[in-house]
């Protein structure tokens, strides 16, 4: 998968979105039905107040954005920083550096939003070296998936990546190091069904969110972010750190995973194209759960 990444990769970017428009798009959405009805059924109970019409306009719309996704994501492998900076624009670096020395740490809590891989690139954009990126990710099941996805990330990121199981271990050794850190947690995946503690009105709908984030910024001290992602056009996103807390021991449980949910669900409302709905998000219902 690699190599096929790194062969592809050197393709300009006009052209990996004409075969994301007349081969991705097409054999997705119309050949395999890529999570089409999972799709169409988040989608139906996420707005209720849209048409049929309407909701099959805006899910050809995801899969069109989806596949220019894939590519981008390839493309990304052998961008130039230069490039990177004009496609991809942090607003307020300044925010995070402040917090990063005054906390000795920082949590971005974000989805997958747009071009989340791009995010990492966040790393190479510091005025002080000091302070180093990681990105937390799910090691994958397939061997050459992981390899890929974990090349693409060192390729952009200006840190490294921590396997989520390791991630309690390595943020007790960063922090024995006293070096400014931030990570990177894409916390809008569902929680497994015994780790589902916090639950919310999401999109119309009860869901469940992860927490760890909230957990370890609590234990550690460190500030919380939410990245609030935008694309003003095709292949061109902007990114705002927004704070959710600079004292996390100051605040309630759940207070924070609450906070990222409500920040979450209106960035998906302002571009609702963007977010991932192939996830199945609303796979079990709280009442399944707990009765």
């Amino acid at each position: 998968m690699l190599f096929l990444i790194r062969i592809l990769s050197r393709l300009p970017l006009p052209l990996l979105y004409f075969v994301a428009d007349v081969l991705v798009y097409p054999v997705m959405y119309y050949v395999v039905r890529y999570r089409r009805a999972i799709v169409a059924k988040n989608l139906r109970m996420s707005f209720p107040e849209k048409s049929d019409k309407q909701r099959q306009e805006l899910e050809r719309q995801f899969y069109r954005r989806f596949a220019s996704t894939i590519v981008e994501i390839i493309y990304g492998y052998r961008i130039s920083d230069e490039e990177m900076r004009e496609r991809f624009v942090f607003e307020n670096v300044e925010v995070v550096e402040e917090l990063a020395h005054r906390n000795k740490g920082v949590f971005f809590m974000l989805g997958h939003l747009g071009n989340w891989e791009w995010i990492a690139d966040i790393g190479k954009r510091y005025t002080d070296s000091s302070i180093k990126e990681y990105n937390v990710y799910r090691q994958q099941k397939s061997a050459s998936a992981d390899k890929a996805m974990l090349a693409l990330r060192h390729k952009r990121g200006g840190g490294g990546c921590i396997e989520k199981k390791q991630l309690l271990r390595q943020l007790v050794a960063m922090r024995r190091a006293d070096n400014p850190i931030t990570i990177g947690l894409i916390s809008d995946q569902k929680p497994s069904p015994r780790n589902a503690h916090v639950w919310t009105t999401f999109l119309h709908q009860e869901t469940a969110f992860l927490d760890g984030g909230e957990v370890l910024a609590r234990k550690f001290g460190y500030a919380v972010t939410y990245v609030h992602v935008e694309s003003p056009k095709r292949g061109y996103y902007r990114a705002r750190f927004e704070v959710i807390t600079d004292n996390p021991a100051a605040t309630n449980p759940t207070d924070i995973t609450l906070a990222y949910a409500r920040l979450l669900e209106q960035n998906i409302l302002e571009s609702p194209e963007l977010w991932l709905w192939t996830h199945n998000r609303w796979k079990w219902s709280r009442k399944e759960l707990e009765g």
